[in-house]
């Protein structure tokens, strides 16, 4: 069955129209934005800090040019004119995030702020005005530190019952504005580099075994939230929900059987780890198999990766009106021999060694490399890994050097 597409990129800061000419009628533009990211006003009008305010605050060398999320690009008072350039370049939908702090400042649903409800509340009508769909995230990285410090953030499963509390303020609150829900963004990037090496907010290292437990926490926090809405607002409000998943391709560097497993270890462990309880229940048998045994080899009585009940898995199988993904790189695998027992480590679990080819072309940043082959790769995998299921792209895109868009891009 074929359906509309939502692509979203970041958005420009120029006023340019894309031109429609290159697609269907029904394809759909979007641009994807974050609220630590642009709004700014950190601490104003009764929004609290979040564990990215602390982290960035307390390590400002983590961040190379010494920026903080204090101002960014001040969207919390220039809205009106984010938007205005949104239609300008000719955008039909606006992926964004709310702040958790920013309508719970406590992180309890037992308090919430009405300035930050009415800020939200002006920019949904402002797209609407504008003729623009909103796609709104419910928590993109930046928990409330107060749940950091009291529980250990995304380590504990209490904070997953906090998480379904905040989600069900916002389903309420916003149920007239709002038709396309996403969770969670990106909880590979949250738990493996917030709770994995220390890399990300909030810090925490624990590579091998935080990640796992993230994993865990995440997926069923994610699951409360969407049976939230599933029980208590589906039927009035006929939106959608889903969850943001992420991964770079990753090609083998060769068709010998090895290099081809490598590969794919590596795509279970990337997306698999929090797609698959979501999409086909339970965790890809690869993991189970591969850190179970490596945590008996290190003489644990039981796994570092948590087992879901039969019940749990039921729980979250299922949870998704569409699959979301964001792709941007790709990567080359080669398989290596399995690292030596010892600490636990993440990617010692995987064993694979990936990198990327001089010839592909780089963009204005490290991280990105233009590789659009990459993507056509990464949406076969996942009608061969989970069927067909509707797919919308809900970021991707590159860091151009130029400035404009008539170029080899």
């Amino acid at each position: 069955m074929m359906r509309p597409l939502i692509v979203l990129s970041c958005l420009l800061s120029v006023s340019l129209a894309w031109n429609s000419n290159y697609f269907p009628d029904n394809f759909k533009f979007g641009a994807a934005t974050a609220a630590q990211q642009i709004e700014g006003a950190w601490n104003e009008d009764g929004k609290t800090e979040t564990i990215w305010d602390r982290f960035i605050h307390q390590n400002p060398d983590r961040v190379g040019d010494h920026s903080t999320p204090d101002i960014v690009a001040d969207s919390y008072h220039k809205y009106k004119e984010d938007i205005a350039l949104a239609k300008a370049i000719g955008l039909n939908h606006y992926r964004m995030s709310i702040a958790w702090t920013r309508i719970l400042p406590t992180g309890y649903a037992d308090k919430i702020n009405q300035a930050g409800v009415a800020y939200y509340k002006k920019l949904f009508a402002e797209m609407k005005a504008n003729g623009i769909e909103p796609m709104v995230t419910l928590h993109h990285w930046d928990l409330p530190q107060s749940l950091e410090d009291t529980y250990g953030g995304w380590l504990n499963e209490t904070v997953t019952d906090l998480f379904a509390d905040y989600a069900r303020v916002c389903f309420e609150l916003f149920k007239d504005d709002v038709k396309i829900w996403l969770t969670i963004n990106e909880p590979k990037n949250l738990c493996h580099s917030g709770y994995g090496t220390g890399g990300g907010a909030p810090g925490v290292r624990g590579s091998g075994v935080n990640e796992y437990i993230c994993a865990r926490n995440i997926v069923l926090g994610h699951a409360k939230a969407y049976h939230i809405y599933d029980q208590e607002f589906r039927a009035q409000n006929n939106g959608r929900v889903s969850i943001v998943i992420d991964t770079d391709w990753y090609e083998p560097n060769t068709n010998s059987g090895e290099d081809v497993e490598a590969a794919e270890r590596v795509l279970q462990f990337n997306f698999g780890l929090y797609g698959n309880p979501v999409y086909k229940g339970n965790w890809p048998e690869v993991i189970i198999n591969r850190v179970g045994n490596r945590s008996s080899l290190e003489g644990l009585e039981t796994s570092r990766l948590p087992a879901f009940t039969d019940e749990e898995i039921q729980f979250i199988r299922g949870t998704y009106d569409f699959m979301a993904v964001n792709y941007y790189s790709s990567n080359m695998v080669e398989a290596k021999p399995d690292a030596d027992i010892g600490d636990p480590n993440f990617d010692s679990d995987i064993s694979a060694t990936t990198y990327r080819e001089s010839s592909w072309p780089t963009c204005n940043g490290t991280h990105i490399v233009d590789t659009p082959w990459g993507l056509r790769s990464f949406l076969n995998w996942l009608k061969t890994t989970y069927g067909d299921i509707e797919i919308v792209i809900t970021e991707n895109g590159i860091s151009d050097k130029t400035g404009v868009l008539e170029d080899d891009h």
